[in-house]
Parts: structure tokens; C-alpha cells; sequence
């Protein structure tokens, strides 16, 4: 499949409300979007990169200087397919959710082009897929029932609660108190230490589906020392970039949960790597989210068709978090989210809805001709 050019969205989008984690607070969604464009076909995808390198070391001028300066320019004026991109792009170390950007346009682009969708590219098996929802670290333990007891009332079927030390166990236990049959996890987003495994193990008592990265994401023995040591089982996030990433924590025992997240993981073809390892191996998965537009959460509802995907994942409908979303809404069904079976993605972004919230556009040739 030859391309002619690429061209990057950035854009801004007001979230619906705040969004806050151990790691910072979010208003807006500063989206990038890219566009791959050939004679026959174009394709969309997103890379999940933030502003500033708090999450994971790369962020989102960083990411543009690496499409723009060294990705892209490995694939000008060559014919490219989805499944040779992680080589090609290899010599770039990591950067993974740059390169996660442009496989996922190439690869929408190549599903559009061949009339099939990428959940059967993927080797998804279902159209609806359990919908569940992160809840960010509130200013006050009546603002998070609230929020929560808002979510529920929606029909979310799987809460996450956000903590961090001294935002932890008062909020769990108020509001498994308050609702003490929904599916409840938590993620610490790496903000704690193994010496405070004492106090994550009062945790315990909540019946709670996971503890997600409690620990510094590259602590893969101080999380096995901490499986050990606790009831709940612990998910791994950050600590998983690759396949072998997974494998590795799988090996010591560091985890019994894993969230895939593509962008994080360098692709959709990777992230389906590590989904194949874990069902080897006996360890359920879910799609974890990145307050992504219409463009990537279509992509990981494909994603999360996969049969090893048996939690439900960060796939919240598209007014969770955008009063106007890039393509026609998401919704909530029963609890569940469909997962787009048209070509390609399955959705095309709004060119005017693109146009309202684009802050700045930049082209790049692909083709000498």
C-alpha cells in the first residue's frame, strides 16, 4: 500500500468534568490525531501521548518530533503494510505510542482498503464488549458516592477508583460501603513504595477485582514481593511496554491481572501479542483507556473483542468525557459498549467536529513522485 502523505492533527478538547490521578489533573484532552493518506485508501489513528511526560517518559511535542523526523521518514515513497511497521520502526528506540499512532492509521487505511474491519483483523469474536468506568481522585468523600452512584445509575457494570496515599482507604471502603455488589478495582498509578505494603493490605477487605501499578513501574520484583504479601490481585499497567515486559512480570509472579494499553505497548499487533501470551499463560486481560477521542477508542473496542479480554476495560461511553466527540458518539448498552464492525476502524472522524478543536495541522509528503 503506497501513502502520499501524513498529516497530524493537534487538537484540544474541554473535558466534561476534571480529571485527576497521583500524577496530575486533566481539564482538557490535548488529542493528536494522524491522518495517512494514498491513492486508493486513508486511514486514521491517535497517539495517546500527554502533554507532559508524567504518565510515561513521552509526550506529545516529543512524539511529533519523532513521527515527523524519524518514523515517517522510513516508510517515504515505500509501499508499507501494518505487520512490517514494528520492524521497520525498531531502530527507534521506544517511543512506543508515537509509533502505536501511525500502525493504527496504516493499519485502519489497509482495512478500508481490503473492506474488513479491524476487530476481524484482530481476531475479535464479539460486538459488545462490558463497559467500565475510571473515576478520578475527588475533593471530598460525598463528591466521590456521588460520582460513583451517577456512573452506576448509567449502568456501568465496573467501577475504578483512582488513589493515591492519603486518598486511599477511607474512599474504597465508603464506597464499597455504599455499594457493596459492584466490581470495584482501584489504580495507583505508581504511587507507592513496596515498604507500604502493610497499609495496601487493608485493602484486602473490600473484595476488590485488582489493585492496578501500585509500584513503580520498573519495581517488577517489589511487585512479586508484594503479590506475595497481599490478597488482591495486582494488575500491572506501566510496567508493561512489551511482550516481554509481560512475559518477564508473568515469570516471577509480579502480576495476575494485566492492562493492555496499545499506545502504550507500541500497537494494536503487539498489544494482540501480549493478549496471546496471557491467555497461554492463564492471565485474564482488559483494555485499559487514555481519555482517548472517537478515533482510539474505536480502535481499542476492537481491541477488546479478543476472547482473553474477560474483564471489562476503560471503554466508557463518548459523554463520559466529551460533550462533543471527533466522530459520532459512543454509547452505553446494558452495560456495554459496541465495538464499530464497518471497514477500517468502523468510524470516520467529523471534519467539522476535527476543524472545531484543532489548534494546529502539519503535512508531511510520503511520495518523491
Amino acid at each position: 500500500m503506497l501513502l502520499t502523505y501524513a498529516r497530524l492533527h493537534r487538537l484540544r478538547l474541554p473535558l466534561v468534568t476534571s480529571f485527576r490521578t497521583s500524577f496530575g489533573t486533566e481539564a482538557y484532552r490535548n488529542a493528536l490525531l494522524i491522518e495517512v493518506v494514498g491513492p486508493d485508501t486513508a486511514g486514521w489513528g491517535e497517539c495517546v501521548a500527554e502533554l507532559e511526560p508524567l504518565y510515561t517518559p513521552e509526550y506529545t511535542d516529543g512524539a511529533v518530533h519523532v513521527i515527523t523526523h524519524f518514523l515517517l521518514p522510513r516508510i517515504n515513497g515505500s509501499a508499507v503494510e501494518a505487520s512490517g511497521l514494528h520492524k521497520l520502526f525498531l531502530p527507534v528506540k521506544g517511543h512506543q505510542m508515537a509509533k502505536a499512532s501511525i500502525e493504527a492509521a496504516v493499519l485502519d487505511a489497509e482495512c478500508r482498503l481490503n473492506g474488513t474491519s479491524l476487530s476481524a483483523r484482530l481476531g475479535g469474536k464479539t460486538d459488545l464488549v462490558p463497559a467500565g468506568v475510571a473515576v478520578g481522585i475527588c475533593d471530598s468523600l460525598g463528591a466521590l458516592l456521588d460520582t460513583v452512584e451517577g456512573y452506576i445509575s448509567q449502568g456501568y457494570g465496573r467501577i475504578k477508583l483512582k488513589i493515591e496515599p492519603g486518598n486511599d482507604i477511607a474512599q474504597v471502603s465508603a464506597v464499597r460501603e455504599r455499594f457493596p455488589d459492584v466490581l470495584l478495582q482501584v489504580d495507583a498509578n505508581s504511587a507507592y513504595r513496596i515498604g507500604d505494603v502493610r497499609h495496601l493490605a487493608q485493602l484486602d477487605a473490600f473484595g476488590l477485582l485488582l489493585l492496578e501499578q501500585p509500584l513503580p513501574d520498573d519495581d517488577l520484583s517489589g511487585h512479586a514481593e508484594l503479590a506475595k504479601r497481599i490478597e488482591t490481585p495486582i494488575c500491572l499497567d506501566e510496567s508493561i511496554g512489551s511482550p516481554s515486559d509481560a512475559h518477564d512480570a508473568i515469570l516471577i509472579g509480579a502480576c495476575q491481572v494485566i492492562n493492555i494499553k496499545p499506545g502504550r505497548v507500541g500497537g494494536y499487533l503487539e498489544a494482540v501479542k501480549i493478549h496471546d501470551l496471557c491467555v497461554h499463560a492463564g492471565i485474564p486481560v482488559w483494555c485499559g483507556g487514555m481519555l482517548e477521542t472517537g478515533v482510539g477508542r474505536a480502535g481499542n473496542l476492537a481491541l477488546a473483542a479478543l476472547p482473553g479480554f474477560t474483564l471489562a476495560g476503560d471503554l466508557s461511553a463518548s459523554d463520559r468525557y466529551f460533550h462533543q466527540d471527533v466522530t459520532d458518539a459512543f454509547v452505553l448498552e446494558d452495560g456495554h459498549i459496541r465495538v464499530p464492525m464497518g471497514p477500517g476502524i468502523g468510524v470516520t472522524p467529523l471534519r467539522d467536529r476535527v476543524a472545531q478543536f484543532t489548534v494546529s495541522t502539519q503535512t508531511i509528503a510520503l511520495s518523491s513522485s
